[in-house]
C-alpha cells in the first residue's frame, strides 16, 4: 500500500495533472455521462455520479459543464455512448496494472493500449490476472501542515473512515467506497484536502529501483495520456531517494 500512497503524492505534488485541462475535463465529463446513464441524474441517489462529480469539482470543472454532462448521460441532451472496460496486465519491472477505460470504440482502444504495453516491455493480460491483488477503497490525502494527527484520526473515524496513516507529506485516510463522500465532506471543513478518489489499492507491491523507475513512470504517463483512459492503478513501490531523483 505504501507504494500506491507515494505514487499518489507524486501525482498531486508534481501534478501529473500536467496534461491539458481540456483533456482532464473531457475524462471527467465521460465519467459523469456514464454514471448518469447507468444510475440516473440525481447524485443523492447515484453514488457513482457523486464520485464523478466530486472528482470533476476537484479539477475545477465548471458547474455548467458538469450539468451538461449529466444531461447527456440521462438523454436530455445528445451525447456519445461510452462503454466501460477494465484492462489488466503487467508493465516494466513486473508491475501489475489495472486500467479503467471509457470508450466509444473498443477495437481502437484495445489496439492503442496493447501498443503502450508492448512499447514499455510489458503485456496486456486476461481479465482477473492482477485484479485479485487490488481492493477498492476511498483514498483521501490531507495536508499535514496545520493538522493534528490524533484529532484528524478521531474526526475521520467518527465520519466512517477505516484508517488514517502518515503518507510522506500528507495523511492518508482510507474508507469503504460507500463512505468516501461522507468522510471527505466531514473533513473538508477543518482540513486541507490535497486529493482524493475511489481507487484500487494494491495489497502487495513490487519494489522498483534504478533505471526501472523512469521506465515505470513513463509507462504510467503514456497510459494516462490516452484519451480513453480514466484511471490507472498500479502496485509499484519506489524508495524516497528514487522519488527525490525523479522530481529533480
Amino acid at each position: 500500500m505504501a507504494g500506491h500512497s507515494k505514487w499518489a503524492n507524486i501525482k498531486h505534488r508534481k501534478g501529473r495533472q500536467d496534461a491539458k485541462r481540456s483533456k482532464i475535463w473531457s475524462k471527467c465529463s465521460k465519467a459523469i455521462m456514464v454514471a448518469a446513464k447507468n444510475g440516473g441524474g440525481n447524485p443523492e441517489m447515484n453514488l457513482a455520479l457523486r464520485y464523478a462529480i466530486d472528482e470533476a469539482k476537484a479539477q475545477n470543472m465548471p458547474k455548467d459543464t458538469i450539468a451538461n454532462a449529466i444531461k447527456k448521460g440521462t438523454g436530455e441532451m445528445d451525447g456519445v455512448v461510452f462503454e466501460t472496460i477494465v484492462y489488466e496486465g503487467y508493465g516494466p519491472a513486473g508491475v501489475a496494472v489495472m486500467v479503467d477505460i471509457l470508450t466509444d470504440n473498443r477495437n481502437r482502444t484495445a489496439a492503442e493500449l496493447r501498443k503502450i504495453f508492448e512499447r514499455s516491455g510489458g503485456n496486456l493480460g486476461a481479465t482477473g490476472c492482477v485484479a485479485y491483488n487490488f481492493e477498492q477503497k476511498g483514498q483521501i490525502f490531507v495536508a499535514k501542515q496545520g493538522a493534528d494527527e490524533e484529532e484528524l484520526m478521531m474526526a475521520a473515524l467518527e465520519a466512517g473512515a477505516d484508517d488514517v496513516s502518515g503518507a510522506d507529506e500528507s495523511f492518508e485516510v482510507l474508507t469503504e467506497p460507500a463512505a468516501y463522500t461522507d468522510v471527505r465532506s466531514a473533513l473538508d471543513t477543518d482540513y486541507t484536502i490535497e486529493s482524493g478518489s475511489v481507487a484500487m489499492i494494491p495489497q502487495q507491491t513490487v519494489e522498483v529501483t534504478g533505471k526501472d523507475v523512469n521506465k515505470v513512470m513513463n509507462f504510467i504517463d503514456a497510459l494516462e495520456d490516452n484519451d480513453d483512459v480514466q484511471k490507472v492503478h498500479a502496485n509499484f513501490d519506489i524508495s524516497d531517494e528514487d522519488l527525490a531523483a525523479l522530481e529533480d
